[in-house]
């Protein structure tokens, strides 16, 4: 089974911005970045498949851009433009079904931070 360790969460300020990491052991079809807030359901945010193309929920786009370094083993998720609702803990994962529902992943990391701070 792929592993998958997250990093690069923190502590940030509205309006700013972070990038998280996440190492795999081997690429899976379809790699992803979700986050899941206190009381709230797990939320995906953006996939790619391994040829690029990406998808994303509506409330990030325009300010988050998911990448991968598949040379590095490593898949990325740049932040910008934070806002407080943002805040969450922020999990990757692996899967063969592309699209952002949590049933279709099923292989996780173990979650970094992410606090935005108005």
């Amino acid at each position: 089974q792929v592993q998958l360790v997250e990093s690069g969460g923190g502590s940030v300020q509205a309006g700013g911005s972070l990038r998280l990491s996440c190492s795999y052991s081997y690429r899976e079809y379809y790699m992803g970045w979700f986050r899941q807030a206190p009381g709230k359901e797990r939320e995906g945010v953006a996939v790619i498949r391994s040829a690029g193309s990406t998808l994303y929920v509506d409330s990030v786009k325009g300010r988050f851009t998911i990448s991968q370094d598949n040379a590095k083993n490593t898949l990325y998720l740049q932040m910008n433009s934070l806002k407080p609702e943002d805040t969450a803990m922020y999990y990757c994962a692996a899967g063969r079904v592309f699209g952002l529902r949590a049933e279709y992943f099923g292989t996780w990391g173990q979650g970094t931070q992410v606090t935005v701070s108005s």
